[in-house]
């Protein structure tokens, strides 16, 4: 496996180019011949490899870039996870990970002592190669967006198992030959340092992160800071024995609250791994295949039997699975592409074994083929059920049946100052609805014509365009001169048919100066559409739970469903759980719309039933929480009288606190109520006795009253 002579190309330059140029055209011209692009890659790496045409040499530079795309490949899986669907399907994936890891480590050992004549040890050795696989052909499914279907969830849960047990096996076949005999306590010091290992990043990892992006918003400090963080996870599971790709993984998967998938710091590392990283192991992939080995008579009987074991053990979990969860032929098809490849642990494997003098070159050839077929199979099969399970989702998806009113969203964001002019987007981008259109506005309305005022808009714009433009949204900027501000506001809401407006919440000035501000006093009254005010002193990211008050009567206000949406959305995106404070008659409502929506959000109800309620509430509030009150405007439905000491009451109590005030819709066509009850949804005030209530409001009379 030695090239025959020096590369054509070796000035850094020259090499870079030429790399760049296979990331550009390679999936250009095959997208026309309906290949994966993965494959392109993989075959432009073998043409100019050192067993190819030998244009590059497969030097340093290509094994460091190979790793890094390795393990970015890894840590995006982990990161693009949906963990609430991950959990749902988590005993499923277990089970399937356990098949996917034992049927190939068995039929690998019996195989190579019948077939190929190995001793125990060997085989054993040789079955951790089958036992394991590398997710290649998971950008594929993304692509697809079939990321949260229950096959691929359970091919990833089943790749962590495989990855693990294989490298388990890996280190007892390495002691055994080391020392003559199997050693129980290396393999349990291995097992204590994976546990230890395990219980300090999640110690550590989620509090890093948190004080990092409170402190620090740029971007691009963020997302070195994460890289930081992904490369001390694989160097930390190095160290413990383990390979890499796991550390890779298991920090996507611990940052996987922190980073919403709508965020700009997302868009950020999605584009440089699909752009660069992951394009760059795919070619080092291609330049390590040798396809002279099919020359060799013996050696293509050895990779015959070998490919047939690797794919056959790799298709049996996945028909197995499917006849056990009653899946489709095409979710099969999807779990057996994305654990057919062999890739990394798999070369490491033949590497040890091929070091410790077990395999000879025959069985390292062998073992090259079948890197080469997997990886060129995988994304085959991956693509074409993919395009199949996507169709089939898309017609059962009861989504796509919806009022077409409550599809098409256009927001107005109104941007007073570039200093919040970024929390405002990025927190609308957030809610963003993704099941049908969604436009974005930003406006500032100025009332003169002077340089400074100009200044202020333009600034004010550019910076909410960069926020939008970063997290991959088109984003409309309004620049408008108008009489006054909220004249402004309306006539954009006219012109473009806006259907919620969203503000930040003014900062007092004076001590009659109102809460919120007499603009935003003017705009309630004159406008029926979704307002939402915020105010956030910390990243989106960071909120670790949403709290909603609800008053009694607000299902009966059109906005009912679109406000619920909004906020499902958000949660959503952000990953934590919700809590709804409200009577115990909007909860039904509130869980219909909900799960008729599919959304996947962990939520849990609290019963309030009067407005008094609302003050136990402030000592509950914790300085992470993001506190959402539903309000209403006057002669409203859901409006009360004690409403008007709202402005006072958040002033005094929650003046620290994360807020956001949320105004309904208002008349219009009502909306369509659906009812649902959801055994598995968490009732904070169930079981709770009758006297237990009532000494509860006693309680917060009393404070009020202290208050």
């Amino acid at each position: 496996m030695i090239p025959l002579a020096q590369a054509l190309v070796t000035q850094p330059v020259q090499i870079f180019f030429i790399v760049l140029a296979i990331i550009l055209f390679a999936p250009l011209l095959l997208n026309k011949l309906k290949i994966p692009h993965i494959i392109g890659m993989i075959v432009a790496g073998v043409i100019i490899g050192p067993f190819g045409f030998n244009v590059l040499d497969d030097d340093s530079s290509f094994a460091i870039f190979g790793q890094v795309g390795l393990l970015y490949l890894m840590f995006l899986a982990g990161l693009e996870i949906d963990m609430y669907h991950l959990r749902l399907n988590l005993g499923r994936g277990t089970g399937f990970g356990i098949l996917t890891l034992l049927i190939p480590l068995a039929m690998g050992v019996l195989s190579s002592v019948y077939f190929l004549g190995l001793d125990w040890t060997t085989s054993f050795l040789l079955g951790a190669m089958y036992a394991s696989h590398t997710l290649l052909a998971y950008p594929v499914a993304a692509r697809f967006g079939i990321t949260k279907a229950p096959a691929v969830l359970m091919a990833i849960v089943g790749t962590i198992i495989a990855v693990i047990g294989a490298l388990l096996v890996l280190a007892a076949t390495v002691s055994v030959r080391q020392e003559g005999h199997f050693n129980f306590g290396a393999i349990a010091l291995l097992m204590l340092r994976l546990v230890l290992w395990v219980v300090a990043l999640l110690y550590l990892y989620p509090r890093i992160t948190r004080y990092f992006f409170k402190k620090y918003n740029d971007k691009v400090t963020q997302y070195v800071f994460v890289l930081v963080l992904v490369f001390f996870a694989a160097c930390s599971a190095q160290m413990i024995g383990l390979e890499a790709v796991l550390g890779a993984f298991f920090a996507g998967l611990l940052l996987n609250r922190y980073i919403p998938i709508a965020s700009p710091l997302m868009s950020s590392i999605e584009f440089v791994g699909n752009a660069l990283f992951i394009p760059y192991f795919l070619i080092s992939v291609g330049m390590m295949i040798n396809v002279r080995v099919f020359g060799d008579t013996a050696t293509l009987g050895i990779a015959a039997i070998m490919l047939s074991v690797a794919l056959v053990s790799k298709w049996l979990p996945a028909w197995i699975a499917q006849r056990i969860n009653r899946f489709g032929s095409e979710s099969r098809n999807v779990m057996f592409g994305l654990t057919a490849a062999h890739t990394a642990v798999a070369l490491a494997v033949v590497t040890v074994g091929y070091r410790l003098e077990m395999f000879d070159e025959r069985i390292l050839n062998s073992t090259i083929a079948v890197i080469l077929v997997t990886c060129a199979v995988a994304p085959l099969i991956t693509s074409s059920a993919a395009a199949k399970l996507k169709v089939r989702i898309v017609d059962e998806d009861p989504d796509q049946i919806k009022s077409k009113n409550y599809r098409n969203n256009n927001t107005l964001i109104c941007v007073a100052n570039p200093v919040t002019a970024s929390a405002l987007v990025e927190l609308a981008v957030l809610m963003r609805n993704t099941r049908g259109t969604h436009h974005f506005y930003a406006i500032h309305v100025r009332n003169d014509n002077n340089t400074g005022s100009k200044l202020l808009s333009r600034n004010s714009l550019e910076a909410a365009r960069r926020v939008a433009a970063a997290a991959d949204t088109q984003l409309v900027t309004l620049d408008r001169y108008d009489l006054n501000t909220i004249t402004g506001i309306l006539n954009a809401i006219e012109e473009r048919d806006i259907t919620e407006i969203m503000l930040g919440m003014h900062r007092r000035t004076t001590v009659i100066d109102s809460f919120f501000g007499n603009k935003v006093d003017q705009l309630l009254r004159s406008t029926n559409r979704m307002v939402i005010i915020s105010r956030c002193f910390i990243p989106c990211g960071t909120i670790t739970r949403v709290l909603v008050w609800v008053p009694a009567g607000a299902q009966y206000e059109t906005g009912f469903n679109r406000w619920v949406r909004a906020l499902s959305r958000l949660t959503r995106q952000v990953g934590c759980r919700i809590i709804f404070c409200c009577p115990s008659e909007v909860q039904p409502l509130i869980r219909g719309v909900i799960y008729s929506e599919n959304y996947g959000i962990r939520c849990e109800f609290k019963t309030t039933e009067d407005w008094d309620d609302l003050i136990l509430l402030s000592s509950q509030v914790l300085d992470d929480d993001l506190f959402v009150i539903i309000g209403a405007r006057a002669q409203s439905v859901s409006y009360r009288a004690e409403m008007t000491e709202l402005p006072s009451f958040l002033q005094r109590y929650f003046s620290r606190n994360n807020l956001m005030m949320v105004y309904p819709e208002q008349f219009g066509e009502a909306p369509v109520l659906t009812s649902f009850t959801d055994p598995m949804s968490s009732d904070i005030a169930a079981g709770s006795s009758p006297i237990i209530l009532s000494l509860r409001k006693a309680a917060s009379r009393i404070l009020r009253i202290f208050k």
